[in-house]
C-alpha cells in the first residue's frame, strides 16, 4: 500500500506526474532552432510549429524565428528547420527548388516510422496507418508511400479498409497516440485480417506510452487532473482521455496556469497535474503555484519510469556548427 492510500483524504493536494513534459525528441528540436539562430543569426524560417505549443512557438519568435506553413513562404536561398513532426518527401525537394538551407528536426523516432513504411512499400504491403487525419505526423508519414498507405483514424475506422491481398499487410501508427485506444484499433483490424503483422518495434514513442502510464496511475485518486497542454497537441488532449479513462472525475487541458478555473476545483481534494511532451516545465511550476494559492500545496510527485534518452543534433546542423568553430579557430 503506497503512502498515497494511506494518507487520510483531509487535506487538499496534488498527485504530480512523472515522466511528463519534454520528450528527447521535442528537446532536440526546440534546441536546434535555438542553435541555428545563433549560428545563422535570425531570421530563421521553421515550416510548421516546431512542436505543437503555444509558449515554446512564441518563446522562439522572440529570438528570431519566424514560422510558416510552407516552404513557399521562405525567401530563396534563406533557412528553414523542418518541425519534430516529419514531412513528405516532397517538402524536400521544393526545399531543394527554392535553394534553401534545409535541417530536419524530425524526432527520430518519427523517421523510425517513415523507414518502415517505406520498407514495407518496397515490398508491396498494403500499410495501415492507425492516425489521426490532418495530423502533420501522419501527413508526413503517408507522404511516403502514397499508394500503399491508407488511414485508419481509431477503432471506427477499421470497416472501412480494403486491402488488395490480407496475406501483405502490416500496420503502422503516428508516435503520439492513445497506447489503449491504438491496442482496440489494431485488435479490431486482425479480426477482420487475420495476417495483419506489426511493426518491427512499437511506433508509439516510449515519452507517449510513459506519460499515459502514470496518469493511469494517479487518476482513480483525483478529483482532477490539469494536463498542460496546447490543443493541437496530440499526446496531450490524449492525456485528457486517458485519465478520464482510468477514472479521474475530471479532466481539463490548459496552456497556462491563469486557464485554471476555480469551479474546477471546488470540493476537490485530490488535483492531478501532469504535462505533454512539448510542454517546458517551467509552465508546469506556475500550475503548481497557481493551486498553491488556492490551498493546494502539498504536492506528491508519483514516478513510474525514469527516462534518460536523449537525441543528438540534426547532423547538417552539427557539421555547419564544426565548420564555424574551425573557421573561429
Amino acid at each position: 500500500m503506497t503512502d498515497a492510500e494511506t494518507t487520510p483524504r483531509t487535506g487538499k493536494r496534488v498527485l504530480l506526474a512523472n515522466p511528463r513534459g519534454y520528450c528527447a525528441g521535442v528537446d532536440r528540436a526546440v534546441q536546434t532552432v535555438e542553435e541555428a539562430l545563433k549560428l545563422y543569426g535570425a531570421p530563421i524560417y521553421v515550416r510548421k510549429q516546431i512542436v505543437h505549443n503555444k509558449h515554446v512557438v512564441r518563446t522562439l519568435e522572440a529570438q528570431g524565428a519566424i514560422f510558416v506553413e510552407e516552404n513557399e513562404e521562405v525567401p530563396e536561398g534563406a533557412t528553414v528547420i523542418f518541425s519534430a513532426h516529419g514531412v513528405a518527401p516532397e517538402v524536400y525537394e521544393q526545399a531543394e527548388q527554392r535553394s534553401l538551407r534545409a535541417i530536419d528536426a524530425t524526432c527520430p523516432l518519427v523517421t523510425k516510422v517513415h523507414h518502415e513504411a517505406r520498407r514495407f512499400a518496397a515490398q508491396d504491403y498494403d500499410i495501415l496507418l492507425i492516425g489521426h487525419e490532418g495530423h502533420e505526423e501522419v501527413i508526413g508519414t503517408a507522404g511516403e508511400a502514397p499508394a500503399h498507405i491508407q488511414l485508419v483514424d481509431g477503432p471506427d475506422g477499421v470497416d472501412k479498409v480494403t486491402v488488395r491481398d490480407p496475406e501483405k499487410v502490416v500496420w503502422l501508427s503516428q508516435t503520439t497516440l492513445s497506447v489503449d485506444e491504438t491496442l482496440e484499433t489494431v485488435a479490431r483490424l486482425k479480426k477482420r485480417l487475420p495476417l495483419l503483422q506489426s511493426p518491427p518495434s512499437d511506433d508509439i514513442c516510449y515519452a507517449t506510452s510513459n506519460r499515459q502510464h502514470v496518469v493511469k496511475e494517479i487518476a482513480p485518486e483525483c478529483d482532477v487532473v490539469i494536463v498542460v497542454g496546447s490543443r493541437n497537441s496530440s499526446n496531450s488532449v490524449r492525456l485528457v482521455e486517458v485519465a478520464l479513462d482510468a477514472g479521474a472525475r475530471a479532466g481539463h487541458l490548459v496552456d497556462f496556469a491563469h486557464e485554471i478555473e476555480d469551479a474546477w476545483l471546488t470540493g476537490a481534494r485530490t488535483v492531478g497535474v501532469t504535462s505533454g511532451a512539448s510542454v517546458p516545465d517551467e509552465l508546469v511550476q506556475q500550475v503548481l503555484a497557481h493551486l498553491a494559492e488556492r490551498g493546494f500545496g502539498d504536492v506528491e510527485e508519483i514516478t513510474t519510469a525514469d527516462e534518460r534518452l536523449t537525441f543528438s543534433l540534426p547532423q547538417e546542423l552539427k557539421r555547419a556548427m564544426k565548420a564555424a568553430a574551425a573557421a573561429r579557430g
